[in-house]
């Protein structure tokens, strides 16, 4: 992990669940999997202080679809002596988390969401995205604008509650 921290305001911004304000929290991480792993533990407690509380349903499935997207940038979109970065963004009035994850491999790209096919029993990856796919409400990927590389993202609508508190996890109904 570089030592570039979230500013106070940019990372979390004090309110109830149910306000109309917009959160955001960034940082970058070492492309390796113990990056990936603080990558996912501290977003999971992000999401927690936001009002999506561990142990429900909403909160695992974003952790999840983060989860695997910080696994692919260390993955496939490793370079050696580069972080990948993660932008995890609430938006109370959409309702709607975003995560996106940049890393700095240009030639490794993933499927387009339409191209996305399931791979066969013998393969040993290439599961991660049809999870993100079924968890997300959509998700694509796009070149990174200010380098080499690309930010693959996803988003979860209806993640944000209304109110405080949510449904615990278990099976949808």
């Amino acid at each position: 992990m570089t030592s570039q921290l979230p500013s106070p305001t940019s990372a979390h911004r004090p309110g109830r669940s149910g306000d109309d304000v917009d959160r955001t929290f960034e940082m970058r991480f070492t492309s390796t999997p113990r990056g990936a792993r603080l990558a996912r533990r501290l977003a999971a407690h992000r999401l927690d202080t936001w009002g999506i509380p561990y142990g429900t349903g909403r909160h695992e499935e974003i952790v999840l679809v983060l989860g695997e997207l910080t696994a692919n940038a260390v993955r496939h979109g490793h370079v050696p002596g580069r972080d990948f970065h993660l932008l995890l963004h609430v938006s109370a009035p959409t309702h709607t988390v975003r995560v996106e994850v940049t890393d700095t491999r240009p030639e490794r790209t993933p499927p387009r969401p339409e191209a996305l096919r399931a791979p066969g029993p013998e393969d040993s990856g290439g599961r991660g995205l049809l999870l993100v796919s079924a968890l997300a409400t959509r998700w694509g990927w796009h070149p990174r604008p200010e380098g080499p590389g690309k930010t693959v993202w996803a988003e979860c609508a209806g993640a944000v509650p209304d109110v405080a508190g949510d449904r615990p996890a278990g099976p949808k109904r």
